[in-house]
């Protein structure tokens, strides 16, 4: 069988004589759908591709928090009015993720908009309601005397998701990404 068959499937017919465009480098890990990626692009270097990983792992850190959050108010069964709060989470995932999206292909405006609003913004909310509660002089010992379950998995989700969102952004603005998205603006 010819190994050059099922690559000429995934072309998309040109008119006669036209230049066939090149297929995505082989050798990257396919993390998007072809739909997500062009035809043309060029692979993205190895931290571009760590920090649009490292973004779906902070929003999925923070669907399960979301998820924890819910479970929590439901078992004190005070779960009136989080529709708003599910309706916002959600677009924030939703957004974020498409924004990341738009990283991984090089857009210079996605790596800003994610280190200005989830980078900064996003930790900024991650971080204040643990430092307003120390403000308000709790000590750090009363965090771990009451400790269930859903704190700790919750502790250990908000851990991880700072942890992702903070990589990510490093990731995005190491030399080679910084070539690459300049290089991205030129095409």
């Amino acid at each position: 069988m010819n190994p050059n068959r099922n690559a000429d499937l995934d072309r998309p017919h040109a008119a006669p004589g036209a230049r066939p465009r090149p297929l995505p480098h082989t050798k990257e890990p396919r993390l998007l759908p072809r739909m997500l990626l062009g035809p043309e692009e060029p692979p993205a270097p190895t931290a571009v591709r760590a920090a649009f990983a490292l973004w779906l792992t902070a929003v999925a850190a923070g669907v399960f928090e979301t998820v924890l959050a819910v479970a929590g108010a439901a078992a004190d069964g005070s779960a009136d009015g989080i529709a708003f709060g599910l309706a916002l989470r959600l677009a924030v995932f939703s957004a974020a993720v498409l924004v990341a999206v738009r990283m991984r292909r090089g857009a210079g405006w996605a790596r800003l908009a994610l280190t200005g609003g989830l980078g900064v913004l996003g930790t900024l909310s991650l971080v204040i309601g643990p430092v307003q509660w120390l403000a308000d002089g709790h000590a750090l010992a009363d965090v771990f005397r009451d400790l269930d379950v859903l704190d700790v998995l919750f502790g250990a989700s908000r851990v991880l998701h700072l942890a992702a969102v903070l990589t990510a952004v490093a990731f995005m603005f190491r030399p080679a990404a910084n070539a690459w998205f300049r290089a991205a603006r030129r095409r």
